[in-house]
């Protein structure tokens, strides 16, 4: 990790936004800026638990889900909307995961167009050992303290709701 800047650049920028006559957007940009910043670094920390176990977040996230299903199979459509990612991006994931034998492409039975994808034993087994990792050593500690988790899910959950993530109000 780099050390770290002695000033918060985020903070700074806000400031020169305000000196140059966009004040009124200096907050709207601090938080965009911010979150995406935020996201950055989760990601990095997540990757650095997942890599040695040959995985990216993305292809936990979706060992996970079909480790989840009820049949260990998803229509790859269906895996590209629970997962709110492009088409394109499960295909990549498959492909990958299915390489290293941790997932399969089957035929839907009952649907000749569309094609399951299907987790393996080695691909449960995985996805359980992902989990333990990041439960143990990111989701238990993700850097901000257990009082703030609650106000910041509900906040995160309205913004993804106004933007048409889901329908019903999460809650949290």
């Amino acid at each position: 990790m780099p050390s770290p800047l002695p000033h918060d650049p985020i903070a700074e920028a806000r400031r020169q936004w305000t000196a140059h006559g966009w004040g009124e957007y200096a907050d709207g940009m601090a938080a965009i800026t911010s979150v995406i910043r935020a996201q950055q670094i989760f990601l990095a920390r997540a990757e650095d638990v997942l890599k040695p176990l040959g995985l990216t977040f993305a292809r936990y996230e979706l060992l996970t889900l079909l480790h989840f299903t009820r049949s260990g199979a998803l229509p790859m459509a269906k895996a590209s909307a629970r997962l709110q990612v492009h088409p394109t991006s499960v295909t990549n994931a498959v492909d990958r995961l299915e390489k290293v034998g941790l997932v399969r492409r089957v035929p839907h039975p009952s649907d000749r167009r569309t094609t399951l994808i299907e987790i393996t034993a080695d691909g449960h087994g995985l996805a359980l050992t992902a989990t333990e990792q990041l439960n143990t050593t990111l989701f238990s500690d993700p850097g901000l303290a257990s009082d703030d988790l609650a106000p910041l899910l509900r906040i995160l959950a309205r913004l993804r709701q106004e933007a048409g993530d889901f329908d019903q109000p999460a809650q949290w």
